[in-house]
């Protein structure tokens, strides 16, 4: 075809809203063009380029023994109700009805779908192994599309899902996944690298995402120099303090801090270090009132909050919560006093005494708090992002930080039956005999012990973060007495 004839309509200026370089070159080259936010338009040479990247998955998964199909991206509400993730999985997840009033979703995974499918044909573990993949349009209601193709809400994805019928069958499935997943982000010429992640809305004991390294990556990666541990920041966990402190400090004195809100203001006022104040945040975690403690100079990691409480919803309090709780503007809230919900505090808390905090009054902060004589009633978990010069929690050697980084595949191991869900290598530790597990994830994690597994793996040809949902889980359908076959899943995406 003459160059003439080929619809390429390129852009001497990048639009205003495109934040990296890959966004702005797309748009630039003729290659995409934005319907609404985190929606695009492929152009002839944009899906030309698509396709090749799909070819590309589609070959190594061929290669690895999947078989391709093709799933309806439109689901009923009645499977997710039935893996317990219709209400688990958020608001990610675009549910509508159709004429007859019937609930139904856009799939942004097909855990249920392909879990339903296989368990109306396998009748036997003479079927079994079987994997099975598809590339395919999925759909999450992000609530910041950006980055252009990185973060939109609709993406092709490549999931793939193997049922197997013993753990060593398991091993091989997973071992198969992993293998194939290096030589696709070889074939791309892609410098990746496959870090522990948190499992997000599909569940697990544990999880891993193949990072592809990007200066505009959003993700950043913590790695030890003495082994080879690394993970994503938002999962590392964070050692506690060797030994928990014993002494204790004067009594509680309220000072007058006026309009002194940050933890720098606040620092500079009373002319003390940020790691001698204690940070108090308050949320609303699944609709209840929770305040989480770290120190000064740390930052509190969400997802791992998330986590201890084992919930589906956390969200920062608004200004007027604030003050509904702790009688006092946002800048002033403090754990001492404070009666609205229960008190979590990071395990660092424990190393020290002697801390500075607010006094749940306007302008006004404590001297001399020890957390425990003065908070009656709290826990101590790990809240904390880990950071450079914390240790590695497998090795004790320093930790340092990585680049920035996409997650384009994950992997994760579900406990007992949780929900199912894609994107994720993963197994499960242990799985009833009357149900079926099905579970993404794309890293070897054979070497751990479980009693049985399911592994998962997902690859979008569309570069795109994966969801924090990417974990793995398992979801309870009665079978016969007999033990049905134990299932796995994988999925690129």
């Amino acid at each position: 075809m003459r160059w003439s004839q080929w619809y390429i309509p390129t852009l001497k200026e990048a639009p205003g809203d495109a934040e990296v370089i890959s966004h702005k070159l797309l748009i630039r080259a003729g290659m995409i063009r934005k319907l609404t936010s985190g929606i695009y338009t492929w152009l002839p040479l944009g899906l030309r380029t698509l396709n090749k990247a799909a070819n590309i998955v589609r070959e190594e998964m061929d290669r690895a023994g999947a078989q391709e199909i093709l799933m309806p991206t439109v689901q009923p509400a009645d499977l997710w109700r039935e893996s317990g993730r219709w209400e688990h999985y958020g608001k990610e997840l675009l549910r509508f009805k159709d004429r007859h009033e019937r609930d139904y979703c856009l799939g942004p995974t097909h855990e249920e779908v392909v879990t339903d499918l296989i368990r109306g044909e396998v009748r036997s573990y003479r079927q079994l192994p079987m994997n099975l993949y598809q590339i395919q349009t999925k759909f999450r209601d992000e609530i910041r599309p950006r980055f252009g193709l990185m973060r939109g809400r609709e993406f092709l994805m490549k999931d793939a899902y193997s049922f197997d019928r013993d753990d060593a069958g398991a091993d091989i499935s997973y071992k198969k996944m992993f293998e194939a997943y290096k030589k696709i982000f070889s074939r791309m010429a892609l410098q990746f690298r496959p870090v522990e992640a948190d499992s997000g809305s599909i569940g697990g004991n544990f999880s891993h995402e193949f990072m592809v390294l990007a200066e505009t990556g959003e993700d950043t990666i913590a790695y030890c120099t003495g082994c080879d541990w690394s993970a994503n920041i938002e999962r590392a966990a964070v050692l506690p303090p060797a030994k928990a402190c014993e002494e204790t400090c004067s009594a509680i004195e309220e000072v007058t801090t006026p309009d002194q809100h940050t933890i720098e203001e606040v620092c500079g006022f009373l002319k003390v270090p940020a790691q001698k104040l204690i940070k108090t945040l308050l949320y609303v975690v699944d609709g209840k009132p929770v305040a989480a403690l770290v120190r000064g100079d740390r930052e509190l990691n969400e997802i791992k909050l998330k986590n201890y409480f084992k919930a589906d919803e956390v969200v920062l309090a608004s200004p007027d919560q604030v003050t509904q709780w702790t009688n006092a503007p946002v800048g002033f809230a403090g754990p001492v006093g404070f009666t609205a919900g229960p008190i979590v505090a990071d395990h660092e808390l424990m190393a020290d005494t002697d801390w500075i905090a607010g006094a749940n009054k306007a302008d006004t902060h404590i001297l001399h708090v020890d957390l425990k004589r003065d908070v009656p009633a709290f826990a101590y978990a790990d809240l904390r992002s880990i950071a450079e010069g914390d240790v590695c929690p497998r090795c004790g050697k320093p930790v340092y930080e990585g680049k920035k980084n996409w997650a384009t595949s994950s992997s994760s191991a579900p406990s007992t039956p949780p929900p199912l869900t894609p994107s994720t290598l993963t197994r499960t530790a242990r799985s009833r005999p009357s149900s079926w597990a099905a579970t993404a994830s794309a890293f070897p994690a054979w070497s751990r012990p479980a009693s049985s597994r399911t592994t998962t793996a997902t690859a979008s040809p569309s570069p795109r973060r994966s969801h924090r949902s990417t974990s793995s889980s398992s979801t309870s359908i009665p079978r016969t007495p007999t033990p049905p076959p134990r299932p796995t899943s994988c999925m690129i995406c």
